[in-house]
Formats: C-alpha cells, sequence, structure tokens
C-alpha cells in the first residue's frame, strides 16, 4: 500500500495497521482553502508536519475549521517536490511511546505545497496570490534561528542579503527577503491586517523575525523600491503582529527501526531521502508523543481556535517565561551536559545516556539540585511536573532514536542561554553563592574538553559543526592531551567571554573549578570517566 489520498478508502488495511485515519472530508477541506486560506507555514520539516499541522487537523476533525495549512519551503524546495507532493501532501507520523509502542495516524492538515523558489514562477505566483487574499490570517515559520539571520558574526550583511537590498523586492533569494516581498504584495493588495508567527526554537522568535522583515523593508524604502507608508504598515503591530512563541517536541530524523515496522505492515515507498541540501527526511515523521505550543495572542485578522488543540494562547510574558523555565532549566541545559559527555563517551543515543549512573545524576544535579532554585514559574505549566517528565520519560525513552551528536550542534550559540541565565540568577540572588554550583561547571567543562576533538578513550573524535568551532579550537590548540601539568590558562579567555556565556566566568568566580575539572579530564584515556564519578 502507497501512502496517497486513493489510498485512504482501503479503510481495512488501515485498521489492521493500526493506523488511524483522517476524520474529516479532505476534498473539501483542499477545495476551501484554494479559496479562502487563512494560514500559511514557511518551513515543511519534521517538527511541522509531526506537530503544527496535526494541530488544524484535529480543528478540522472537531468541526471547528474547514481549512487546511498551505506548507511552503524557502530552502529545501526536495521536500516539497519529492516528500509532500508524490504523498498528496500526506504524511505518517509515528509517535514512539516509552513502552515500545508505535501510535500510527495519517497526517492530512497540509491543504498545499509550495517552493518559495525565486526560480519557480508558478509556486511564487501561488504565493503572492494567498498573501493577496485578505482571507489569510497567520503565517507561521519553523525555518530554525539561523533562518532569520540577515549578517555574519562580524555583523556585516550576507552577500546574497545585500543582493536582495540592491535588487528589490522582485528578486529575492534569502526567506526573510521573500517574506517581506509576499508581504509588501499583501500591503498593495489592500493592506489587510495579518500575523506573522514564528514557532522556532529560540528565545524572542518573534523578535527576531520582525527585526529582520523591518530591516529588509527599511533597506529597500531607502532604494527606492517600496514607500515609507509600507514600512509604517509592517512597523503597526495592530496591523502586522510579530507574536512570540514557545515550541517543545522532539522529532529526530526517521529511524530505521520505525521504516522496518511499517515496511512490514506493507506499506510501500517509505524509505528516507537525502535531499539536494542534505536533509534526511521521509514520508513518515518518527517523534516523542509529549508537546508544547505557547503562543501570544495576537492576532489582528482573527485566527485559528488553536487553544481547542491543545496550545497555550496567552500573553507575552507568560511565554517569555515558558521559555525561560524550559532553556534555562528544565529540557535545554540537560540536553547540552548529555550531548557533550556522549560524544566524548561514544554514546550514540539520549537513552542510552540515561542509563548510564553518573550521567542521569549530572542531568538531575544541574536541573533539580541547581535549576530548580532560580527556575521561572510561567503559572500555565508547573516546572517540577515539566521537569520530572523530562528526566523520567522524555530522555530515557529508549525508542526515540536521538543523538548527542545531533543536539551538541551550534553549542557555543547555546551555552549563554542554557548555563549563562542560571549563572546570572545566582550571581543576582543575595540568597544564594554562585560557587555554590558543581554540576553546571562540569557541563561546561566537559564541553571545553569535547572542543579538543579527542575522546574519552584517545581517539580523534568529529565536533558538531558550530558557527565558532574553528575558533575556539584555535584557542585550544595548545592544550596537550595526556598533559595536564602544561594546562597554561587557554581556557580563560574563553570563560571570560560573555559573548559566549552570557556573563564573565572568570570575574564570577567559577573559572578556576572549571579548570581543575578539565585538567583532571585531560590526564589520559578514560580521565573523562574517572572525573564524572568523582563528582557523582
Amino acid at each position: 500500500m502507497k501512502l496517497n489520498v486513493p489510498s485512504l478508502s482501503q479503510t481495512e488495511f488501515w485498521s489492521q495497521a493500526e493506523v488511524r485515519l483522517p476524520q474529516f472530508d479532505l476534498p473539501a477541506m483542499v477545495r476551501a482553502t484554494r479559496e479562502a486560506p487563512v494560514w500559511v507555514h514557511f518551513g515543511a520539516g519534521n517538527i511541522f508536519r509531526g506537530f503544527i499541522a496535526r494541530l488544524q487537523q484535529n480543528l478540522l476533525e472537531q468541526g471547528l475549521s474547514d481549512k487546511g495549512i498551505v506548507a511552503a519551503d524557502t530552502f529545501d524546495y526536495d521536500i516539497i517536490r519529492k516528500i509532500y507532493r508524490p504523498y498528496d501532501n500526506l504524511t505518517l507520523l509515528v509517535s514512539l511511546m516509552p513502552d515500545g509502542r508505535m501510535e500510527k495516524e495519517i497526517v492530512a492538515g497540509v491543504a498545499e505545497g509550495l517552493c518559495a523558489d525565486p526560480s519557480d514562477a508558478a509556486d511564487m505566483g501561488r504565493l503572492a496570490e494567498i498573501f493577496r487574499n485578505p482571507s489569510l490570517q497567520m503565517v507561521s515559520f519553523t525555518i530554525t534561528e539561523k533562518g532569520y539571520a540577515l549578517t555574519n558574526l562580524k555583523g556585516e550583511f550576507f552577500p546574497f542579503v545585500q543582493a536582495d537590498f540592491d535588487r528589490g523586492p522582485q528578486q529575492c533569494s534569502h526567506a526573510m527577503s521573500m517574506v517581506t516581498a509576499l508581504l509588501f504584495a499583501r500591503y498593495q493588495a489592500g493592506a489587510a491586517p495579518i500575523a506573522m508567527c514564528s514557532m522556532d526554537n529560540c528565545s524572542h522568535n518573534g523578535e527576531k523575525l520582525r527585526a529582520s522583515v523591518l530591516t529588509v523593508a527599511g533597506k529597500w524604502q531607502e532604494a527606492g523600491f517600496v514607500p515609507a507608508e509600507f514600512v509604517r504598515w509592517l512597523s503597526d503591530e495592530q496591523q502586522v503582529s510579530f507574536p512570540w512563541s514557545m515550541i517543545d517536541k522532539i522529532t529526530p530524523r526517521p529511524a530505521p527501526v520505525v521504516l522496518e515496522a511499517l515496511q512490514a505492515l506493507g506499506l510501500e515507498e517509505m524509505d528516507p531521502i537525502i535531499t539536494s541540501r542534505n536533509t534526511y527526511i521521509a514520508p513518515f515523521v518518527n517523534a516523542e508523543a509529549p508537546q508544547y505550543l505557547v503562543v501570544e495572542d495576537r492576532f489582528p485578522n482573527g485566527r485559528p481556535p488553536l487553544e481547542k488543540a491543545g496550545v497555550y494562547m496567552t500573553d507575552r510574558d507568560t511565554v517569555n517565561n515558558t521559555e525561560r523555565m524550559k532553556v534555562t532549566t528544565c529540557l535545554n541545559p540537560l540536553h547540552t551536559a548529555l550531548a557533550v559527555y556522549g560524544c566524548l563517551l561514544g554514546y550514540d543515543t539520549i537513552a542510552a545516556e540515561m542509563r548510564d549512573g553518573s550521567l542521569k545524576a549530572l542531568v538531575e544535579h544541574i536541573g533539580y539540585d541547581e535549576g530548580m532554585p532560580v527556575v521561572t514559574d510561567p503559572k500555565i505549566i508547573r516546572p517540577m511536573d515539566f521537569i520530572h517528565e523530562v528526566i523520567d520519560q522524555r530522555l530515557p525513552n529508549p525508542f526515540m532514536p536521538d543523538t548527542p551528536q545531533r543536539i551538541a550542534t551550534d553549542t557555543s550559540q547555546k551555552v549563554g542561554i542554557r548555563f549563562g541565565e542560571t549563572i546570572k540568577s545566582y550571581l543576582a540572588s543575595p540568597a544564594l553563592d554562585v560557587k555554590d554550583l558543581t554540576y553546571i561547571p562540569l557541563a561546561i567543562a566537559g564541553w571545553m574538553r569535547y572542543l579538543l576533538a579527542v575522546d574519552d578513550n584517545g581517539q580523534p573524535m568529529t565536533c558538531s559543526s558550530d558557527p565558532m568551532l574553528a575558533q575556539l579550537q584555535e584557542q585550544l590548540a595548545s592544550v596537550t592531551f595526556g598533559a595536564p601539568e602544561r594546562y597554561d590558562g587557554q581556557l580563560r579567555p574563553i570563560l571570560s567571554n560573555p559573548n559566549v556565556f552570557g556573563t564573565d566566568l572568570v570575574a564570577a568566580g567559577l573559572a578556576g573549578r572549571i579548570e581543575e575539572m578539565f585538567c583532571r579530564m585531560l590526564a589520559g584515556p578514560g580521565a573523562v570517566r574517572a572525573t564524572l564519578d568523582a563528582y557523582l
């Protein structure tokens, strides 16, 4: 059996395969969406397919909407051409439960898949048509934090971004330029209000999106491509809002064990592909079951009733507090600690790490002992319930094929939030002493040791991609594995850099402890394990 719309009529097959089918009129939804679209989403990858598209399906099945989502991709057009269109925009979602069960369902919340490709006149024309339609209420994004970036680490505009500034809205290549050009089409068609809602997993995501769009529009105004009135319209959040959000659901790359299970059921053409942009993606999405989406409720043209699908619709402060709870205390710091030590110790899944007594104790100490005293309580989700779910259910799930190598990506961009914010909270508290911290320094020392690209067996190790990797490794080039006595303060320029950690760890009084831990881990093969065991 192949995954497509005609196959949905084969209800007996899907029932025997224990796959839940969509419970709404799919052709009617596609027609209604084409006539009066309400939601466009940029970023057609797994978090969208396995979470966000399912939200709209939930509303369709409740009879609370008759429209689907128009999915577009600004980066990897093979996703649309090879994963969406051949399968009639359907996704097979496989939820991996901690007891080993696979809960399977077909997600059909997508009405249309489009390539935001400047060389594809038909799809770009369709996107412009949708943006001109006053029925459009919201545009959401999961394009990763890099998708909003206009400048390099030196603050210089990327050459392709500068080219978009020079050419104007008719010839765009960057995601933010294309989105701004589509908003200009909407402005020209009557300037109906709209919400631009980033759902990417980064702090203040709506602020990042707004800043990039306004920068592009401002440059175009300076060059005479757009009028000042357009920029004023974009700047008025009563007309164009940029809600903040917090999203949380792990949707790792397709797992072989899931593919084998689907093939055993008789499903055909489920194999993953590697796109021309090196995306590893399949017609199915395997994901954990827990999921959270908290959205600032500012939608000037109305919105779908997302709260009926389990979304927390609230104010900006609550969104910010929920994101801060997750990113600085209850999940992300634990992930980063597991990532660097998992790479050093040769683990290939997070779940396997959680069966290691020392590593499990490490994240428990970081979360419960050092993080929870300064945790931000968003009120809508209890921090202690959230972190218990993370430590007791989500991280140990043996059927989640998530890897420390994936999570170790871009660590230099993460540690300032994941560890630095807790350190700053200790520094600001009259009741707490930052020098009492042990396990966060141990995680930082582990990252420093990881940067040497030598595992705990003394063998060469490949570090995950990171924009600061070359710079950091150059600063540590004179550190010698197996010779801790030769250490001569090479960590100090890194530890004192507030651009990395959000604060100066030398001035905070933590450098000495981190250096001591780091040097213990330099002693030779097995020293990382010995250091962990000594502290835990």
